[in-house]
């Protein structure tokens, strides 16, 4: 009797503590980032290299944008600010550009400060072509971005997205207006 009695309070412990493993990402992807290569907003180089071995989170933005990217950049900066009240480490932040032939390292260095960006762990990213931005955003994030043939305003789209250290794109989240902080954190720490 004693012996049985052991045997399923040994059971049941074994199950309860199955159930306490890594927390998973719901509803993951696994697309891997191409290489290449850019300019920082302090204008020095940077490649997918760079970014190996660590969490990343990207969006795509430009300086002049009159709509979607300031606001972006905000929810991008609360992130950041989630990242280090909760201690989370070998976590950066990447701004493509998707006006690059604008957004100069200078300009970009400018558009981040207005936000009070902290630029240990956030990187502005310009020093390509128009063509490549748009491609490498459609082949590697699976996102839009067009520049018109008149007017100022680049179309993207405005997502946030989470690379792991594998230089994986594992999620994308809503970077405008339903951010799913509380989500993205649990993310984030599912990777680490």
């Amino acid at each position: 009797m004693k012996i049985r009695f052991g045997w399923i309070i040994f059971m049941l412990i074994a199950l309860l503590l199955s159930g306490c493993g890594k927390e998973e990402i719901q509803n993951k992807v696994d697309w891997p980032v191409t290489n290449f290569s850019a300019t920082s907003q302090e204008n020095k180089p940077v490649e997918l290299k760079n970014l190996k071995g660590k969490i990343w989170i990207a969006d795509f933005i430009f300086t002049s944008c009159v709509d979607v990217c300031p606001p972006m950049t905000s929810n991008m900066l609360k992130l950041q600010k989630m990242v280090k009240e909760e201690k989370l480490k070998n976590v950066e932040f990447v701004s493509f550009s998707v006006d690059p032939t604008v957004d100069t390292p200078d300009k970009l260095t400018t558009y981040a400060q207005q936000f009070r960006v902290d630029f240990k762990n956030w990187t502005f990213l310009t020093g390509y072509s128009q063509g490549f931005i748009e491609d490498f955003a459609k082949t590697n994030f699976k996102t839009f971005v067009k520049k018109p043939d008149t007017g100022n305003q680049v179309i993207h789209q405005t997502y946030i997205y989470l690379v792991g250290p594998d230089g994986h794109i594992k999620k994308s989240y809503d970077g405008y207006k339903n951010v799913q902080y509380d989500e993205m954190i649990h993310d984030i720490k599912a990777l680490q």
